[in-house]
């Protein structure tokens, strides 16, 4: 009885765990009620619209579809509120989803912002107020992952530098970020970046600071050598200039107040200086103490904000780009296991995918190319039989043929006219024009 006691309160503390987790939201846009869900601004009548698709290439037809850009050189601005509040005072936030930029993204945005509760959605734009960003941000050589905290009216960037992935297929962006002050950033799983609020953005003034009363002693010693006192100058060292006189140069005949110009001294030695030594006095550089700095005020709930709504706020070149599996949590082993569902489990069958498109594009080329040097071909063909030559013809009495003449006058712009006659018709000689397709030589 005991045992199965023991067991019993471990199942229940093991239940309390897995129940205590919350998930904010989990959106894989798989069915049709997405637009039921997620509002498009209208603080702008030409923003971009978003339509949900698989996208050219994918895993799964309906797994595999996402939010999706569909304009060009368009603002982009949607959203979407949680079930509840958000409040990170005390526990993790897990912020994850997958970026695909199928359309090989010059120029473009593929961040979300996590907006607090007085947001509205009809008029989301670049400025709206927001908790936190993150994300990729790609424009030409320029890959980077945005992570930004908004903190007493401004918004602050993490100073690491994270290079964000530029090809075509899914990639999956997780934020975690914890009571503790520190964060991680992690990129199909990876981890990128880590670190603490504290040391990693410039949020609060350093605890610690240059003294500025302290001054270096006076028979501090910074010099790591010194002159050797023990070395002399040598008897026989003699001081020469850097130039002499070019001995070579002659003085013109019609110059009276000549000197010649100087060249390097071959002699010169240099500045006689004795050779260095360690410094027996050495101490090292000399640097002011720290003192703690009566500026710095700590604060407890630097990571913590009340979040009520998740969205994007873009800007794209060319348009293509797919979100999708966005999972916002509390709990680190929630956002692993959906990662393993979705990205993991078709992360190999979308480069696959991805293969077949690119094999059947190249094929297709191929056979496009062939049919344009055929058509060119028969073009060529069709203008070589469609040579035109202009002629005078004279007949005879009987109708027959007795001169043709090559008419370089070109009286008849261009025009060609086809002539028959009828043998001993008795018609008038006359001189017309015939169409002829084969050269007829001179």
């Amino acid at each position: 009885m005991r045992r199965s006691a023991i067991f019993f309160v471990l199942g229940l503390l093991t239940l309390t765990t897995l129940t205590s987790a919350d998930i904010y939201l989990k959106e894989t846009f798989s069915d049709d009620d997405w637009e039921k869900r997620w509002v498009h601004s209208k603080h702008k009548e030409d923003l971009g619209k978003f339509k949900v698709t698989a996208g050219e290439f994918y895993a799964h037809e309906i797994e595999s579809r996402g939010l999706q850009t569909s304009e060009d050189a368009r603002f982009y601005a949607i959203s979407t509120k949680f079930d509840k509040i958000i409040d990170n005072s005390d526990k993790d936030l897990v912020v994850q989803y997958s970026v695909k930029h199928e359309q090989n993204i010059d120029c473009g945005g593929g961040y979300v912002k996590l907006l607090p509760s007085e947001f509205d959605a009809l008029s989301f734009k670049g400025e709206s107020l927001y908790n936190i960003m993150f994300g990729p941000d790609i424009c030409g050589m320029n890959r980077k992952v945005h992570f930004i905290l908004h903190h007493k009216g401004e918004n602050k960037e993490l100073k690491k530098s994270v290079k964000a992935p530029s090809d075509q297929v899914t990639h999956l962006y997780t934020l975690i970020l914890k009571p503790d002050h520190t964060y991680k950033i992690l990129i199909d799983n990876e981890e990128e970046a880590s670190g603490t609020l504290e040391e990693d953005f410039d949020l609060l003034q350093p605890k610690e600071i240059i003294d500025p009363t302290a001054k270096k002693p006076e028979d501090w010693e910074d010099l790591a050598e010194i002159p050797d006192p023990d070395d002399h100058k040598p008897e026989d060292w003699v001081d020469q200039p850097t130039t002499i006189p070019d001995p070579d140069a002659k003085k013109p005949d019609d110059w009276d107040d000549w000197e010649p110009p100087h060249i390097s001294n071959p002699a010169y030695k240099g500045e006689w200086q004795p050779k260095k030594i360690p410094n027996p006095k050495y101490k090292g550089e000399w640097k002011a103490p720290m003192i703690p700095n009566p500026d710095y005020v700590p604060e407890p709930n630097l990571h913590a904000f009340k979040t009520e709504f998740i969205g994007f706020d873009l800007w794209q070149v060319r348009s293509g780009t797919i979100f999708d599996n966005i999972l916002i949590t509390d709990d680190v082993e929630a956002a692993e296991k959906f990662a393993n569902e979705t990205f993991v489990k078709f992360r190999d069958a979308e480069k696959e995918a991805k293969k077949k498109l690119e094999e059947l594009e190249k094929e297709q080329d191929e056979a496009d190319e062939a049919d344009k040097k055929d058509d060119d071909k028969k073009d060529d063909k069709k203008d070589d039989d469609d040579d035109i030559i202009d002629l005078d013809v004279k007949l005879g009495d009987d109708g027959e043929v007795f001169d043709i003449v090559k008419n370089d006058d070109n009286e008849t712009n261009g025009i060609s006219i086809e002539f028959y006659w009828v043998k001993n018709s008795g018609v008038e000689p006359e001189i017309s024009q015939h169409e002829i397709s084969e050269p007829i030589n001179n």
